[in-house]
């Protein structure tokens, strides 16, 4: 039997990122895995070395049916998400951290919005991107309005490697994923909701499949997911924010660079990617994460390295963040924290990627304050 003090988690998707969740899960204390749904057996030994007391089931309903569960991970492909929160929701109401994205169509998004207004379960949407230390670090400066003052421009570049090959392929069609740009950049979105402390009003984006994938066939289809766009956002009091993706360009020094500007000067924070990928051999050590403050007056910059724990960044390949992310779920389960990122932010991130792509589709700006991409009106941060 558990010791009555421990708390016992189950996982409904146990892939790649699952398992970034068993390894992030194994460094908390009191925490264990009762249970595991995975129905791909390619995993299955990983997970018993990952988690051996964890019990392997073969249905939801039997994982659900694990007595003496305290909480609930999912990490399943995108398209099972929404499916997986309202099936939760109604037969075993627990906190439940959910992988991004929350939904994949807008159909889902507003399935969704009623479990937000009714559920009285917490949901943490996984946006680990706000729990990287360098970015954490970022909005800590932005919001302390000490340097900068309110950012008026804001860009997130990502320059990456393409996607992963996951579980059956899934991540490689848009109708699975939501779409590059809800599947990868639905962080970003979230982010700039985050720093701007608004929704936005309205978005350009264009975008295409330039090179990767596109010599894949699978069951007879070729892949449509975008490798590469840019993404600008009108936010209120004429503020806005742009996303650069591209997603063959892994010598990049740093995989994210984000800068936010104000009337008193400018915040940069960059980030490397993950530590298996870098090629050491032949580009040296890795760089560090930073931080870099330019005032306008007077004329001054500071710079500092934001280093990570090598455990945390051996855990997994978002910088240390799924631990932070573990430990501040974990004390909503426990009682003693509300959830920060809830499932409103990310219907709303979600909600955004989505009208990217019909933009990057159509060529058509979107209005996200009308139907069908409108976003909850609730507000991303305490006033």
């Amino acid at each position: 039997m558990p010791d009555s003090q421990t708390t016992r988690y189950a996982l409904i998707g146990c892939g790649m990122m699952g398992q970034e969740h068993l390894r992030n899960i194994a460094l908390l204390p009191g925490v264990e895995v009762a249970a595991i749904f995975e129905p791909d057996a390619s995993s299955h030994d990983v997970n018993r070395r990952l988690a051996p007391q964890a019990r392997l089931v073969t249905q939801i309903g039997d994982l659900l049916a694990e007595p003496m569960l305290d909480a609930l991970i999912i990490a399943s492909p995108n398209h099972c998400h929404a499916e997986q929160i309202g099936m939760i929701a109604a037969q075993r109401p627990l906190p439940m951290l959910v992988e991004k994205p929350a939904c994949v169509s807008t159909a889902e998004a507003r399935a969704l919005e009623v479990i937000a207004k009714q559920s009285r379960v917490p949901i943490w949407i996984g946006m680990e991107y706000r729990y990287m230390p360098p970015i954490a670090a970022l909005i800590e400066r932005i919001h302390g309005q000490t340097d900068i003052g309110a950012p008026v421009m804001l860009t997130v570049r990502e320059h990456r490697y393409p996607f992963l090959q996951k579980v059956g392929d899934w991540n490689r069609f848009a109708q699975n994923t939501g779409g590059t740009l809800v599947e990868k950049c639905c962080h970003f979105f979230d982010l700039m909701r985050f720093i701007m402390k608004a929704n936005p009003i309205r978005l350009f984006a264009s975008g295409a499949m330039n090179h990767n994938h596109r010599d894949e066939i699978y069951d007879g289809r070729v892949p449509d997911i975008l490798d590469n766009a840019y993404v600008v956002l009108d936010f209120p009091d004429q503020r806005r924010a742009m996303l650069e993706l591209c997603m063959f360009a892994e010598a990049s020094e740093y995989q994210e660079e984000i800068v936010a500007v104000g009337p008193r000067g400018k915040v940069t924070c960059r980030v490397p990617g993950p530590s298996r990928f870098w090629p050491r051999d032949s580009m040296g050590p890795q760089p560090v994460a930073e931080l870099v403050t330019e005032h306008r007056d007077p004329r001054r910059r500071e710079r500092a390295d934001i280093a990570v724990d090598p455990v945390l960044l051996d855990a997994g390949d978002h910088n240390g963040s799924t631990f932070y992310q573990h430990e501040k779920f974990l004390a909503v389960v426990r009682g003693t924290a509300a959830v920060e990122v809830t499932l409103g932010d990310g219907i709303n991130a979600a909600l955004i990627g989505m009208a990217a792509e019909h933009s990057a589709a159509t060529g058509k700006p979107v209005d996200l304050t009308t139907e069908p991409y409108r976003l909850l009106a609730s507000h991303p941060l305490p006033a």
